[in-house]
């Protein structure tokens, strides 16, 4: 850079038939000093302007990714104790009877924390992925198209789990549906969730055994699973929303590029 400004200077004084050479040396020293201005600011920074944004792409990609990657854990485990819901106690005769808690049969661990979180997850690390198809010509359009599609499926990820996380915390408040002397009844439906933390009444349960303690530890478990996978998609939609509103991806398409 320093090198060729320089020649190109040196051409001007001597080959230019009205040239100035006191004033083309200053132009001349003039310029050696703000490239090698330019120069110093590159080497303490120790990279060049490109070179430090493609970093910071990378950077947001791979914690897309993990992000992302950690939402398929989350999910399967949803599946795995919202499945355990159904069988108090280890037993299944209860659920081929319908002698469960209604809030199980809404299904929010199994399918919309679970399998429709698991499809969220594949498509957030598919639009994270570097070999992913292009919509238009321009790079930065197809980049700016993919950074939206993140974004709605993220808030759609925000959606499922919050929706598991509401139908959870409804099955904690409410109480079992258990055998009491009065028979099968919400034995703590009028408690208002005050039987959480009242152990001396669970004992009304007489039937499935310890279905209080199976209850609250699940739907506790689901409630923290779903929470988990709502500040993750959370997370995701601010990611992609910085590099919208941040600069990384231009925000207007110019005319011709698509």
């Amino acid at each position: 850079m320093k090198t060729s400004s320089a020649l190109r200077l040196l051409i001007i004084v001597y080959c230019s038939p009205n040239s100035k050479p006191l004033f083309h040396i200053k132009r001349l020293w003039a310029a050696v000093l703000s490239e090698s201005w330019a120069l110093h600011k590159y080497e303490v920074k120790g990279s060049d302007p490109e070179s430090g944004s493609e970093q910071g792409k990378m950077g947001s990609r791979k914690c897309g990714s993990c992000l992302s990657g950690l939402l398929i854990p989350l999910a399967l485990w949803s599946i795995i104790v919202n499945i355990l819901l159904y069988f108090p106690n280890g037993q299944t005769s209860y659920a081929s009877s319908n002698k469960l808690t209604n809030y199980v049969w809404y299904f929010e661990g199994i399918c919309f924390s679970g399998i429709m979180m698991l499809i969220v997850a594949a498509v957030l690390l598919v639009l994270e992925s570097d070999n992913n198809c292009k919509c238009c010509q321009s790079e930065n359009c197809s980049k700016k198209y993919m950074t939206l599609l993140s974004i709605i499926f993220s808030a759609l990820g925000i959606a499922f789990s919050g929706y598991c996380l509401a139908i959870s915390a409804l099955g904690l408040v409410q109480g079992p549906y258990c055998h009491t002397p009065n028979g099968w009844e919400y034995a703590f439906e009028d408690t208002a969730g005050r039987f959480l933390t009242d152990s001396s009444i669970w004992t009304q349960c007489l039937e499935p055994a310890h279905v209080v303690e199976w209850n609250i530890i699940l739907f506790s478990i689901l409630i923290a699973l779903s929470g988990l996978q709502v500040i993750v998609c959370l997370a995701r939609v601010v990611i992609q929303l910085s590099k919208i509103l941040c600069g990384t991806y231009s925000v207007i398409i110019q005319p011709g590029i698509i």
